[in-house]
């Protein structure tokens, strides 16, 4: 049984990205660009009429901007909410609040990588939120108590019980994603393939019951800043 691509939505106002956006989106197997819309109005027109699984909406466009957007497609009064991923340039703390209150399903930066892209697509259409990792780190250490003086490191103890414990190497990954590293990075770091840290990855967030690498990254971090000491481990030489 074939599964139907993903339609997507690409909303900016500057053709190249569009272009971009376009390429990297038609070349996975599992995803169709169904439309473009060069400003906020035609952007929710566009929607509106063609009913996309996800649209991709840049943040500074010409009339309604991303935010409204965003807003009128998956806010609460959204007759028929659609799923939007925030693309933009700047990475402004009050823009991803506005973004995520407003009903996004994701904060991407346009120098995330297609990785990272195509990824926050397939989490959108699950259910899943992803935010730039990058954003999430910034996120959490401000939310991080600030008369800690405990930072987040690759040997911080991550001792929150658990009904199945993290292994070493999932350990290990967590913290990399709480430092906001993308799976190529932690392959890179661990001399691991990407294919192998998403398989980590997802190992670690039905261990923790999260669904996402916010998740990951928000209970590593709580874990690492309480400055909590559990039982040593064994660790293996090499």
């Amino acid at each position: 049984m074939t599964t139907a691509p993903i339609r997507i939505l690409v909303a900016d106002d500057q053709r190249d990205i569009r272009i971009g956006f376009r390429m990297i989106l038609d070349a996975q197997p599992d995803m169709r660009t169904v439309g473009e819309a060069a400003d906020g109005a035609d952007a929710i027109d566009c929607a509106r009429r063609l009913r996309p699984d996800v649209v991709l909406a840049d943040i500074r466009m010409p009339g309604p901007d991303g935010l409204e957007v965003t807003r009128v497609l998956a806010g609460p009064d959204a007759a028929h909410p659609t799923k939007v991923i925030v693309v933009t340039t700047f990475d402004l703390d009050e823009y991803v609040y506005t973004a995520l209150a407003n009903g996004a399903c994701g904060f991407l930066l346009k120098r995330s990588g297609p990785a990272l892209l195509t990824e926050a697509v397939r989490a959108a259409v699950a259910g899943d939120v992803l935010i730039s990792p990058s954003v999430t780190v910034r996120l959490l250490r401000h939310l991080a108590p600030r008369s800690s003086d405990h930072h987040l490191s690759p040997t911080a103890p991550l001792t929150e019980p658990l009904t199945e414990p993290l292994t070493d190497r999932e350990a290990e990954v967590a913290r990399l994603v709480a430092q906001g590293r993308t799976n190529a990075e932690i392959g890179t770091a661990l001399f691991i393939t990407a294919g192998t840290a998403k398989t980590h990855v997802a190992n670690i967030q039905r261990k923790l019951d999260v669904r996402n690498r916010v998740g990951i990254a928000a209970w590593t971090w709580r874990n690492s800043q309480t400055g909590r000491t559990g039982p040593d481990r064994p660790r293996h030489s090499g």
